[in-house]
This record gives structure tokens, sequence and C-alpha cells, in this order.
């Protein structure tokens, strides 16, 4: 297959789609509770990966139809998927191992590997800026969660793994956006997340109540959508760009608890923003100028 066009670089468009990007999660972040304190997570999973694909059919449509949707690189889309499924299955392992607080900062590593990743396999640089404004980032989710990791255990090093996987995942997506349109990447997610998902969610399967099945559209709206954007920012910019941007999900994260589950913020967090938020801002100002 030829490549695919690429759009002019452009970090404001980039980190425009990560706003989007940024918005579906946080409302992720409050209907993936509500779904998950009744239904097991392989459930919510495959519903999310089926009702996607009905949520994705107008883009599918706008963009020629299904047979615009064929692939050169089924293999890297398999290899992805399945990397992308296990991180998460992963994250939600290590969620009843750990305290949040940790898991939360472990996932944050992610950078650093998609960095690596980035660097090895898609030749990206990993310039001085780029490496400080990581740097600024991480500080300021280890000042927001203040983990403690006096000893290793098992619910650690698992989460360790999903956050290498989470940034394998990323890395991958970025090399599809030169040969795959990001509705041919979002639609075989669904697809190849649907069928690894299928006999995990028939074994645990009981049928959702209701009232539930709003919350269950919102995880998949944002699920899809969300992917949608960061693949469409990953178009306009590096990965080493894109993901400190990402960053910006814990302080946000934290305003959601606050707001919605009236948990309370402290000088920490308003430490780890700042923190967070100027990492971000170096590495905005400093991506358009040459290095």
């Amino acid at each position: 297959m030829s490549a695919l066009r690429l759009p002019e670089q452009s970090t404001m468009k980039a980190a425009l789609w990560m706003c989007g990007w940024l918005a579906a999660m946080l409302m992720l972040l409050v209907a993936g509770r509500a779904t998950a304190r009744e239904l097991n997570v392989f459930e919510v999973m495959e519903i999310r990966s089926i009702i996607g694909l009905a949520l994705l059919y107008p883009l599918i449509h706008r963009n020629g139809g299904f047979a615009s949707l064929r692939t050169g690189n089924p293999l890297q889309h398999l290899a992805r998927n399945s990397v992308h499924y296990l991180a998460q299955y992963l994250w939600f392992v290590a969620l009843t191992l750990i305290p949040i607080a940790q898991v939360v900062s472990i996932e944050f590593t992610m950078p650093i590997w998609t960095a690596i990743f980035a660097a090895a396999f898609l030749g990206e640089r990993i310039t001085q800026w780029k490496a400080l404004a990581i740097a600024f980032g991480l500080a300021g989710v280890l000042v927001i969660v203040r983990p403690s990791f006096s000893a290793a255990n098992n619910g650690q090093l698992i989460m360790l793994v999903a956050a290498i996987g989470f940034g394998a995942s990323i890395v991958f997506m970025k090399s599809l956006t030169r040969t795959d349109s990001v509705v041919t990447i979002i639609f075989w997610m669904l697809m190849i997340q649907s069928a690894i998902g299928l006999i995990p969610a028939i074994y645990v399967w009981t049928w959702p109540p209701l009232q539930l099945w709003p919350w269950l559209v919102v995880v998949a709206f944002c699920g899809t959508y969300s992917h949608y954007c960061m693949t469409q920012a990953m178009r306009y910019a590096d990965a080493t760009v894109v993901v400190p941007m990402d960053f910006l999900r814990m302080p946000l994260s934290a305003f959601v608890g606050w707001l919605v589950y009236s948990e309370q913020l402290d000088a920490f967090t308003a430490i780890g923003v700042v923190l967070i938020l100027f990492g971000n801002l170096l590495n905005l100002r400093r991506a358009s100028v040459p290095a």
C-alpha cells in the first residue's frame, strides 16, 4: 500500500486534537466508574467495542465506506491492538492490587517508553526540550500522587508492564498513521479488540440493567473517539510532542474528582499542576523552534 499523504506538521492542531482526547478521557473516568461497579471489566470492554463500531459508522460512510478500510498492515494492527488490550487488562489487575496513586504514577511513565520506542523504531529525535518537558511532567505527577516505592510488589510490576504496553501501542499507532487513515486505525482497533475479548466476555456475561446502558454508550463513545482524537494528533506532530500533553489528564482528573465525588484538592496537587503546565507550555513553545 502506498504511503498516506500526511498533513503539514502543526503543534497547535495536535494540541487541539489532544483537547478532544482529554475531554473524552475525563468523561470516560466517570462513566467507567459507574459501569465497573456493576459489570465485569471484560464485559464492559466488549460492549464498548461493539457499540463503538456502530458509533464509528458515520465516519466510515463519510470516508468512502467499508471498502476504504482495507489495510496493507494487518499484522501491525493485530500487534498494536493485542498489546493495547493486554495493557488495559493489566491496568485493571494492578488497580485491584496496589493503591490508585501508585497505579497512576506508574502509568505516567508511559511517555518515557513512548519516547524510547519512537526514537528506536520511528527515527524521532529526543531533543533536550522534549526531555525537559517530560521531566517536568513526571515531576508534577509524582508531586500530586506522592507514591511510595519502598518495596516493589507484583502489582507494581504488573502496572509497569502495562505502562510499557501503552507506550508501545502509541508508537504502533504513530507508525500506522503513515499508511492508514485515522478511521481505518480505529475500525481495526474495535474489530480486533472485540474479537480478542469475545470469549472472556461470554464467560462472565450478565445482562446489564436498563439504567446502566446510557453509561455504557458514553464509555463506547468516549473510548472510540478519544482514540480518534489521539490518532489525529499523532498525524500533526511527533509522538514525543503529543504524549507529554497527556500529563494534563492528571490535574484535570483531580478536578473531576473534586467536582463529582467531593475529593479534596491540596497544596501538593496545586504544585503538581504548575509543574505539569510548565512542562507542557515549554514543550509546545519549543516544538515549533528548529533544534
